[in-house]
């Protein structure tokens, strides 16, 4: 096995270490040149892409950076104090990344999404070979709590294996949400949209017991229409920054505060606003590639299609997506204060990209229902950064990271919460065994099940979409 390991770092380390926007110059570009696209246009669409991906990570850095100020602020002027600092996302991909294992899991994801296109056992291309360290963070949390390598191995398999499912069922929504034509071949195989079956049994009951919130429902891009900037994207993240203003106890009685105040706001208010332009970066990016496959489908596999799993903010022009976050913001801190188990207060994480793209997938854009679900949903994503807090602290400082004495640091809207929870039962299963063990074969079991009703649910949706395809 570690002659494996050693490959892998060998093999991956040096475009790991170029970071991921380079990393996907270089891959889409190759994937495009394999598929016969033009040189010029291959690199293109993998200079587009680098662009893209370096572009919403400065902007999503801007805005939590912008609110974690005042957040401290409010946590000072309540005088709550929880014991686990929320350091966001970046520093978490770092020290993940900083493990010899995560190459490794890399490595026999990449053999596993082969193994499965060859079979046919789906029509995504996983490129998104950054965002692996989410995945590998769950294996290497197994480790920590207990389990061997091979176990943590098939762990990250048997989640990896049902991720690249779900690609391809959601593949016909993103299409549906971005109004572009099936020949598209953008998808994503993030552990974003991991949260995608059990966010579908709360749409059920929606449509079941609830259905009579959606007259209340609201399209954000038709609010504009009607009422003009007050319903537009930069408004929305206006008054985010007003509320965290007084959220944080801003003094209006000086000038400063009215500065610190408007300079939120107007942060907020820009950041989303380049959200949906840099959205559209990403579709252009992966044009040259699109028609290279379509191209070398008809031609090789008799028309059989391809898709290309890329990282979620292809996604990111949706309003609905930033609204619902600006929502749940607040909602979160609250959350945070009175949550039994909690012990992270939500500064790095407190735009929770990690929640609303998932919700924005399973109830198309329904507002309200991603407000109310993703309220009943934000606990899962506390109570696991409060349970990976050690593991977390104890890699940091095996990678010299620079964190006080007695501190734990965590993130609290980390993607993959139930697969954090599945992490700490399968470690302990092998570790401590006894109820463990059944605890863990329970909750594999659940989780196995529920995929498999929500993607019969997701086949229904499709049926549905290719039906009114037929129609057009």
């Amino acid at each position: 096995m570690n002659v494996v390991i050693d490959f892998a770092n060998s093999v991956f380390k040096p475009l790991i270490d170029m970071g991921a926007p380079t990393i996907m110059l270089v891959v889409l570009t190759l994937i495009a040149l394999v598929f016969r696209v033009k040189f010029s246009k291959a690199v293109e669409g993998g200079m587009k892409l680098a662009i893209a991906l370096t572009a919403i990570g400065n902007v999503m850095n801007m805005l939590t950076s912008a609110f974690q100020v005042p957040m401290k602020q409010f946590v000072l002027h309540t005088g709550i104090h929880m014991d686990v600092q929320d350091m966001g996302w970046a520093p978490l991909a770092t020290i993940t990344w900083g493990s010899p294992y995560t190459l490794f899991f890399l490595l026999v994801l990449i053999i596993l999404n082969v193994v499965m296109l060859v079979m046919k056992k789906t029509n995504t291309l996983d490129v998104d070979i950054f965002d692996v360290w989410h995945l590998a963070f769950v294996g290497l949390f197994a480790q920590f709590c207990g389990a061997p390598l091979w176990l943590a191995t098939l762990l990250v398999l048997f989640i990896g294996t049902l991720k690249i499912i779900n690609s391809d069922l959601m593949k016909p929504t993103f299409d549906d949400l971005l109004q572009t034509s099936s020949s598209n071949p953008m998808t994503t195989t993030h552990m974003n949209y991991m949260m995608n079956p059990i966010i579908m049994v709360f749409n059920k009951f929606f449509d079941k017991f609830l259905s009579g919130l959606d007259k209340y429902d609201f399209d954000s891009a038709k609010l504009n229409e009607k009422i003009g900037f007050w319903g537009s994207r930069f408004a929305i993240g206006v008054y985010l920054g007003v509320f965290v203003s007084l959220l944080a106890g801003t003094n209006f009685a000086t000038e400063d505060g009215w500065k610190d105040m408007f300079t939120l706001s107007f942060v907020a208010g820009s950041c989303i606003e380049l959200f949906s332009v840099i959205g559209s970066w990403f579709i252009a990016s992966v044009e040259p590639l699109s028609q290279g496959i379509s191209n070398f489908a008809t031609s090789k596999f008799k028309g059989r299609t391809f898709n290309v799993g890329l990282d979620w903010p292809f996604i990111a022009g949706r309003s609905e997506i930033w609204a619902a976050a600006n929502i749940l913001a607040p909602i979160m801190m609250i959350e945070a204060m009175f949550l039994p188990g909690n012990r992270i207060m939500p500064l790095g994480g407190i735009i929770a990209m990690g929640v609303t793209p998932a919700l924005l997938v399973v109830t198309r854009g329904k507002i309200i229902r991603m407000i109310i679900i993703g309220t009943i949903e934000l606990p899962l994503f506390l109570w696991a950064g409060t349970l990976v807090a050690p593991f977390v602290t104890s890699v940091a400082h095996q990678v010299g990271a620079n964190i006080p004495a007695h501190t734990l640091v965590s993130h609290s809207t980390m993607e993959g919460p139930v697969e954090k929870f599945l992490g700490y039962l399968v470690g302990n299963a092998w570790k401590q065994q006894g109820m463990f063990i059944l605890y863990a074969v329970l909750a594999l079991a659940a989780y196995l099940l529920i995929f498999m009703w929500y993607a019969k649910e997701m086949k229904k949706r499709n049926a549905e979409y290719a039906k009114q395809a037929a129609n057009n």
